[in-house]
């Protein structure tokens, strides 16, 4: 009795089988032959992507199968390149087949963005003096540099980090004649002054090259005015507190614009008498204590200085969020015409001049006819609680006599 329901169920369920193999087997030959209608195209399809290719499990239009799945294969491989290439087994993806206008829409955006991912932007211009190699001179305690028309001295404080920075652009526009310099005194920290060496030298060639396309080489005041504008904007936004005094100086057709926002100075050699082309902003300045209070900002004493807000000697500077109310970014601009008796610029960080005068300046850099030396020599031997920076700039060069 037993054997028999054994027989019994045995064979039932091997009929079972039998006549779900034969449904699968219809169903295989009636989607090879079916038309394909939009209607039919819609399933979700599964796909295994194996070391040699695709294994499609279920379709329920099988047409041009092939083709589908090397379309598929293209599409996975620009997607994730190394995925097949690498022997990736057993990754299972999902994907829609809809009308082929919506694949196509897809394919088109998937390009899109990877395009998006290998642009680089370009750069406008590579400033001789590289954030990466300032970074090396991050912790040192002091260093010099002997450029093109130019040399430069900078020791640390007391601080353990370095917070001051300078920037040199030559050969503007392939003009020899042409060239950017700065020098960057940064507070509560690097990422001001940073962003400031970056940028700074490169938003004012820019602005610089569209007023010359236009027509407008007597506005250069505009073009340098615009850089200081743009580089405080764009730092703004990633609100860090730290900021940076800056001081600049283009050359052009035989003249210097020297620029400032901050307590950073340039000072002028005509015939070993030193001219300031500079003035400090700062809340010794009765225009700047007037501008601040008029526009409802505190100014107190503390820690041996007037400060805005009791917290921040200078008035004007790039960055600064939390002050921007009142210390702007907007700089001071002197031109001057290049003659004959012009001889050299200082440019330098407030630990200079905190400790030595104007005239007293010139007079060393003189002596030592404008050489390394003579910047490493106005670095005072007991060095301060403030970073000091001294470029100076032959000015020969740039004369058009």
């Amino acid at each position: 009795m037993i054997c028999s329901v054994l027989m019994w169920s045995f064979s039932i369920l091997s009929l079972s089988l039998y006549s779900s193999i034969q449904l699968l087997r219809l169903s295989t030959i009636i989607c090879k032959y079916t038309p394909s209608l939009s209607s039919w195209r819609i399933l979700l399809t599964r796909v295994f992507v194996h070391p040699k290719g695709i294994a499609l499990l279920a379709c329920n239009d099988q047409t041009d199968l092939v083709e589908k799945k090397q379309e598929t294969s293209l599409r996975l491989n620009e997607k994730h390149p190394g995925f097949i290439s690498n022997g990736v087994e057993n990754l299972i993806l999902q994907k829609t087949f809809n009308t082929e206008e919506e694949e196509e829409e897809e394919s088109m955006k998937m390009i899109s963005k990877s395009m998006v991912r290998k642009k680089k932007a370009l750069r406008l211009v590579i400033p001789e003096t590289s954030l990466r190699e300032m970074r090396k001179e991050e912790y040192q305690k002091e260093y010099e540099i002997q450029g093109r028309d130019y040399c430069l001295a900078s020791r640390r404080g007391k601080r353990e980090i370095m917070e001051d920075g300078y920037g040199v652009i030559n050969d503007i526009m392939e003009d020899s004649k042409q060239a950017f310099f700065g020098v960057f005194d940064g507070h509560g920290g690097r990422a001001a002054m940073e962003y400031v060496v970056e940028n700074l030298g490169k938003n004012i060639v820019s602005a610089l090259g569209e007023i010359v396309q236009n027509g407008e080489d007597g506005r250069l005041e505009k073009a340098i005015k615009e850089g200081y504008s743009l580089t405080d904007k764009d730092f703004l936004r990633q609100d860090v507190s730290s900021g940076a005094c800056a001081t600049t100086v283009l050359m052009k057709n035989g003249e210097l614009y020297a620029a400032n926002a901050g307590d950073c100075r340039v000072v002028l050699s005509r015939n070993g008498v030193a001219y300031a082309l500079t003035s400090d902003h700062t809340v010794n300045r009765e225009d700047e204590r007037f501008r601040i209070e008029n526009s409802g900002g505190n100014l107190s004493y503390r820690n041996g200085a007037w400060r805005v807000q009791g917290s921040l000697a200078v008035t004007r500077a790039i960055g600064d969020v939390h002050l921007k109310e009142w210390v702007i970014s907007e700089p001071e601009i002197e031109r001057i015409k290049l003659t004959t008796d012009c001889e050299f610029l200082i440019i330098a960080s407030d630990g200079l001049w905190e400790k030595v005068g104007n005239q007293e300046a010139v007079d060393l850099i003189s002596r030592e006819n404008g050489s390394i030396q003579s910047c490493k020599k106005l670095l005072p031997p007991r060095g301060g609680r403030d970073d000091i920076t001294v470029m100076v700039v032959d000015l020969g060069n740039f004369k058009i006599l």
